[in-house]
This record gives C-alpha cells, structure tokens and sequence, in this order.
C-alpha cells in the first residue's frame, strides 16, 4: 500500500510517498478503501510537531476522508463490505487503505458526491460547532470571519447566514472577494496585514460584533479584540500558526468573553458525530450549503497542497486523490 508519511518533525522535505504495511481490519473496525482525503491546516500542525509526538515516526499523515468499506472486523454492526462512508478523525487518512473504528464511520447519502463528503467533515463539523455551539449565532447578529475564502471559512459564513447573522469576512487578496460574496457575506475586507479594524468599526457604527472567528495567528489577536463590541465573543482557534502569548485576564476590554474552541467538544459521542453530518448532509443536498473545492492534488503531490495551504495561496477546501 502506497501512502504519505512523515520521517521527522520540520518543513514539507519531511513528507515522503512511501510503502506501507497492508492495514488490517481488527475487531470493532472497518477496512476502507480511500476515495479521496481532506487537507487540514492540523495535518501541518502533525508535520511540524505540534502534536502527535507520542506517535513514532515515519507515520501516516492525514485525519479525514471518504472511501468504500472493504472488510469489516469482528463485532462491527451497521457497517458492511460496499457501504460508502466518511471519517473525521481517524490518523492515517493520506494513504490508499486505512483501518478505522467503525464508531467513527459516518454513512454517506446516494445524493452526496466522494469530493464533497471528503471536503465537508472536518471543517463542515468545526463550522458547526463555531456557529451553533460555541457562539450560537441568533438572527441580526454580525460576525467577524477571518481567513473567510479558505474550506472552513467558506462553510462558516454560509451557516451563519442559514442562522440569520451577517457576516464581514477577511481575505488576504481581491482575488478571493468572489468566493466570500459567493458564500454570502454582507462586506468583504481584503487584507493581508491585520489592518482590518478601523474599516469593521466603520461598517458596524463603532459598535463592533457580536462575535469573531479568528484562527489567523497573533497578528490578528489585537484586532480581533478591538472589533468586539461590549460582551461579544471571541472564538479563537487554529493553533498552527502560534498563540496570542499570555494573557492579563483583567486587562481584557469591553467585558468580552474570549475561548478556545476545541473541535471534538462538538462530536464527543458517535451519535453526535451521525447526527452532525447527517445535518451538514441534508444542507448540501437542499442546496442551502456549497462546498468549494478549490484544489485536488494526487496523494504522491500531499507537499505542494500543503504549500498552497501554507502560503494561503489557496481558497476552499483542498483534497488527495489516492
């Protein structure tokens, strides 16, 4: 089995197109044949040692995607051989085959294309959770998207429309505007240097957001605080491009409320994980959320879309093709 590993923690040198060991379904697990892989911004974290240090190298890379079950293992019930499913969260995902935990397979629907169901689950999922849990967005509420052309941008914006909030996305180029309008936005600010505060406050009367979705790094931390209006929300998130430092609780302005939004807080049960994509599902087969796929790179190419994604070259959701 071919597959992209990582011999070592550092830059993208470090991924390698390699052969695997054959996995094998144990009990409780399905043997999936991999249609297509979702790139996240955490498998760069994996590949710069954010995380997964316990984890031995070389090793797989890769968390999402969406294949065809080919075996399944000793008391797996509800999953069969020929059954299309989807995964969030399952470490070996850049790879031709994987064995995963049945309990963390989700059906996809005849009505939902491979792309599209690789495209939709880890940032379809965190979207949702951003949107509905974290800060459950209420109709008249204006949020504050950052990196708002990029998969999971694109996705929030939409949910937060379907809530009835407007949206003032950020974008680092004009040439990713078309996308955000496209997605819904009500005004789109094209900056690439954190200067987005003066022209939020103007668009909102100097009163602020309610809330904003900031996973952009410490260069917009300050402004993202500058723009919340008294007791909005900052959801921050994104830990691959490095925190905001310590911070003096009391120093915090306009009695705001500011957390970390961890992804599994929103899927912690398999039930929740079903029921979750299963509403994300029903969205894009109503035609209320679009998922754009803005690149699909052989699984032996996983180095240049994560230098697309490095570089913020790239908008919407990027995906391996084994």
């Amino acid at each position: 089995m071919r597959a992209v590993v990582m011999n070592g923690t550092g830059g993208r040198e470090m991924l390698e197109y390699a052969e695997r060991p054959e996995p094998v379904a144990g009990p409780g697990e399905a043997l999936v044949e991999i249609a297509f892989a979702g790139v996240n911004f955490m498998d760069i974290g994996v590949r710069q040692g954010m995380a997964w240090a316990d984890i031995p190298s070389p090793k797989i890379l890769g968390v999402e995607g969406v294949g065809r079950v080919l075996k399944v293992g000793a008391g797996v019930e509800g999953i069969e051989p020929g059954h299309r499913v989807a995964w969030v969260y399952a470490p070996g995902s850049y790879a031709e085959r994987i064995a995963i935990p049945a309990a963390s397979l989700v059906p996809v629907p005849d009505t939902i294309d491979d792309r599209v169901a690789a495209s939709v689950m880890m940032q379809g999922l965190t979207a949702s959770h951003f949107a509905t849990d974290f800060y459950p967005v209420q109709p008249g509420d204006v949020a504050f998207v950052h990196a708002a052309a990029g998969g999971l941008g694109l996705l929030l914006t939409q949910i937060i429309k379907l809530r009835g909030g407007h949206v003032i996305g950020r974008v680092s180029s004009q040439e990713k505007v078309a996308a955000v309008r496209e997605a819904g936005a009500d005004h789109v600010i094209v900056d690439a240097e954190g200067r987005f505060a003066e022209e939020t406050l103007r668009l909102t009367k100097g009163e602020g957001v309610h809330v904003v979705y900031d996973g952009s790094g410490p260069t917009t931390f300050q402004g993202s605080l500058d723009i919340l209006r008294r007791s909005g929300t900052f959801c921050w998130y994104g830990p691959v491009l490095g925190g905001p430092g310590p911070l003096d609780i009391m120093s915090l302005p306009k009695s705001i409320k500011i957390g970390y939004a961890v992804f599994f807080d929103h899927i912690p049960t398999p039930g929740l994980l079903r029921a979750r994509s299963v509403q994300l599902f029903d969205w894009i087969a109503e035609g209320k959320l679009k998922v754009l796929i803005g690149g699909e790179y052989r699984l032996d190419d996983a180095a240049t879309a994560h230098g697309d994604m490095e570089s913020r070259k790239s908008t919407g959701k990027l995906v391996l093709v084994p």
